[in-house]
């Protein structure tokens, strides 16, 4: 995210899985110019497939760090590292003044599961899986950056050893820019199982469980709207940029993404894609077993959580084709001739096991909570859609989000196209929803951040710096009545929830 050009501009880069993405966004807050580098096409020397390296154990997964990525992925920066970082040539391309600056060569990314072992060990030094998440946002995950690096100091030693900085791929990209190395952000930290949420500091407890010496190898955090500096004058020699171009702190694609969206305290986000994602912002989370909660990209003081649901549109296309002749007029014919609440009838509709919960299967029940073995095809349509937005309504309460007065939903992905679907989507949130465009939200997102850094970051309300922006486009209304409906609903779809969780493992404990 870095400043400005002839026309003052910022810009916004990308570091995701399968390629590199910049856009160029002007005082106006229009994307004026935007590229992109894709790994296995473009880069073919790096061989790749979808931007990664895939182990013979199926769990690890890496990508080559001079090919620049990724985010929940980490770097290895070698001892004496920074001294080449500060003393560029602008003769030579970056990598082959970097190529010996890392002790690690291919570096895990956010599709690797292969750290199970260091996940069960961090949970248990802090007093468990709940003790984690209240302390760090989130249980521990696979992917999560501190049991990586317990993985790599217990498996490679050495190698842990000879690094003097690890980064993140947000701070990693930020620190080619800079020229030294750059500061972790809080809000890319909370994606680590290493910050304490609360008090935005590294948490002792995590690091002594994962690595020795790991606070001096981590570095300092910043607020997220940080200036961490001027330009190198490697890009100013080789490129062209002014010497006054400002680098704000990068962050991971999701908080990017929330600051895309621009986002409101209270505001929520659904993605509705072959898994939906809801970002929530919120005042004050409650940190449970499931979901993540990050420190808010955009406001220091507030939070963001990401709830993940797997039985998305393959599960809305299944019933579709099975209860509406596989056409999408049919199934939204579906929803509009049956009523709100479905008459009492409720259905839970997994065909991989969900993450939130964890239930696999079909389980319907009748208006006196009986399980039924089917419904009539309409029924079946209705008890999807309102299910699928009555869990992710449930979930998101219980990590501390409330529905607001002035709450906006904002609609994303495939079925955001479908206006029924939104419609039950309102209903079932009592909030007004909205389309917006989001194909290149992490980007736009963190040019935009780079405006609220340059403005005066925390000083300035990020509401101020993007109100140019273009509005999101309103879709659905609440329907008169619409929360006395589910506010009945609600607790019974929850309730049920739990039986059938109890039922599936045995008693809750």
């Amino acid at each position: 995210m870095a400043g400005h050009a002839a026309r003052r501009c910022c810009l916004g880069w990308d570091f995701s899985t399968q390629q590199v993405k910049v856009v160029a966004v002007d005082e106006g807050l229009n994307v004026f110019y935007e590229d992109s580098v894709h790994f296995d096409r473009d880069l073919p020397e790096f061989g790749t497939q979808g931007g990664v390296h895939v182990h013979e154990d199926r769990l690890t997964i890496t990508s080559p760090v001079l090919m620049w990525v990724q985010q929940h992925g980490s770097i290895y920066w070698k001892t004496g590292a920074n001294l080449a970082l500060t003393s560029l040539s602008p003769d030579l391309p970056l990598y082959q003044q970097l190529q010996t600056c890392f002790s690690i060569s291919d570096c895990p990314v956010w599709m690797d599961s292969s750290t199970t072992i260091q996940c069960r060990q961090l949970e248990a030094a802090v007093g468990g899986a709940q003790a984690l998440s209240c302390l760090t946002g989130s249980r521990a995950y696979e992917r999560f950056t501190g049991n990586q690096i317990a993985k790599i100091h217990q498996q490679n030693p050495q190698a842990y050893s000879h690094t003097e900085r690890i980064s993140l791929v947000s701070s990693f990209a930020a620190s080619l820019f800079l020229g030294c190395y750059s500061p972790i952000d809080y809000s890319d930290g909370s994606g680590m199982n290493l910050l304490q949420i609360q008090d935005k500091v590294w948490s002792q407890p995590c690091l002594s469980a994962c690595a020795p010496h790991l606070e001096e190898k981590l570095g300092p955090l910043v607020p997220p709207c940080s200036v961490v500096g001027a330009i190198s004058s490697y890009y100013v020699q080789r490129y062209g940029f002014p010497p006054g171009c400002k680098v704000v702190a990068f962050t991971g694609d999701n908080p990017a993404s929330l600051a895309g969206m621009r986002l409101e305290e209270g505001d929520i986000a659904v993605s509705l894609g072959t898994s939906d994602t809801l970002f929530l912002w919120l005042q004050e989370p409650t940190p449970a077993l499931e979901g993540h909660i990050f420190c808010n990209p955009v406001d220091p003081q507030h939070y963001m959580a990401l709830l993940c649901f797997k039985n998305g549109s393959l599960m809305r296309e299944k019933i579709r084709d099975v209860s509406a002749s596989r056409s999408w007029s049919e199934f939204s014919k579906a929803l509009r001739s049956t009523e709100m609440g479905n008459g009492g009838n409720l259905g839970f509709y997994f065909d991989v096991m969900e993450i939130t919960p964890e239930i696999i299967g079909h389980h319907r029940f009748n208006p006196e909570s009986h399980e039924v073995s089917a419904f009539p095809r309409d029924v079946e349509i209705r008890a999807l859609i309102e299910g699928q937005f009555m869990a992710k309504r449930i979930h998101a309460e219980g990590l501390g989000y409330r529905v607001m007065p002035k709450t906006k939903i904002l609609a994303t992905g495939g079925a955001s196209h479908n206006r029924d679907i939104l419609q039950v989507l309102a209903d079932v949130f009592g909030a007004p929803v909205y389309v917006i465009d989001t194909a290149n939200s992490a980007c736009v997102g963190s040019a935009y951040r780079a405006f609220h850094g340059l403005a005066g970051g925390t000083d300035v309300p990020f509401s101020e710096v993007v109100k140019l922006a273009p509005d999101p486009r309103l879709a659905a209304t609440p329907s008169p009545g619409a929360s006395q409906v589910y506010e009945a609903l609600l607790p019974r779809y929850a309730k049920l929830e739990q039986r059938i969780l109890s039922q599936t493992r045995g008693p809750v404990g």
